[in-house]
């Protein structure tokens, strides 16, 4: 299932839903502009690489040379935790940033919406480095690079889920496009992350899609949001009353 859009219009204008998007976009672009060992390198310096949170220290040269694949003359200045941030906002590839932008800009605004666009933030964050540090502590021995917005956004998820069950979500579906509420979306989705994080670990691989993250940015997610949630429920009725912003609808 691939979702569209929604039927759930917001109130607001969601600058920062917008800001993210733009701010994923642009870094990806300027990825597209390097080329070679200074992408690479790049994506290094920038991305989580669940060794070097583990041991508080950069990879030895032999474990980049080996997470690169071909040798380099020396491991480049890192400030170890600063990728704790900066890792939600790099993408390796126009799959990686599309789907991930189209799921923030469905679900996004309509949780910014509620939770207003300070909140939202530290909302968002926090989900990110939820998700983060679920995968570091599955694979705490990994040196794969760890990037995407995808925990931060998985957090969202579990947002949406609680505060707007019933809404429809306009998904692709055996070819054609069809209404499905988002508890059914948003669940099979969180289902589908279980299944193939515990496939993952029990057939011993530890690349690929962090499935872990996405787990742990959703439980985040459901966390934070459930500890809220009359509050949260509250502004969502009484933004319920105000006339909708169709052009914003996600």
């Amino acid at each position: 299932m691939l979702p569209l859009y929604d039927s759930n219009p917001t109130r607001r204008v969601p600058m920062v839903t917008i800001g993210l998007v733009l701010a994923n976009l642009a870094v990806f672009l300027y990825l597209l502009m390097l080329s070679g060992t200074s992408s690479d390198l790049f994506y290094y310096r920038f991305s989580v690489v669940p060794w070097e949170i583990a041991h508080a220290s950069r990879l030895p040269l032999g474990a980049l040379q080996q997470a690169l694949g071909y040798p380099v003359s020396a491991v480049p200045s890192k400030q170890v935790y600063l990728p704790l941030l900066t890792s939600m906002f790099l993408h390796d590839g126009w799959l990686h940033i599309l789907g991930n932008m189209l799921y923030l800009w469905i679900f996004g605004n309509n949780v910014e919406d509620v939770m207003g666009h300070v909140p939202f933030v530290g909302f968002y964050l926090l989900c990110g480095l939820g998700g983060i540090l679920a995968h570091v502590a599955i694979y705490p021995q990994s040196i794969s690079f760890l990037l995407g917005a995808s925990g931060a956004i998985s957090g969202v998820l579990g947002a949406y889920i609680l505060l707007y069950p019933r809404a429809l979500i306009y998904t692709v579906f055996l070819f054609f496009i069809v209404p499905i509420p988002a508890f059914v979306v948003i669940g099979f989705w969180i289902l589908l992350q279980f299944v193939e994080g515990v496939s993952s670990v029990a057939g011993g691989m530890s690349a690929g899609t962090a499935w872990f993250a996405h787990l742990g940015g959703v439980a985040t997610g459901l966390i934070l949001t459930g500890v809220f949630l009359p509050a949260l429920r509250r502004r969502r009725d009484a933004l319920l009353a105000i006339p909708p912003r169709h052009w914003f609808q996600g």
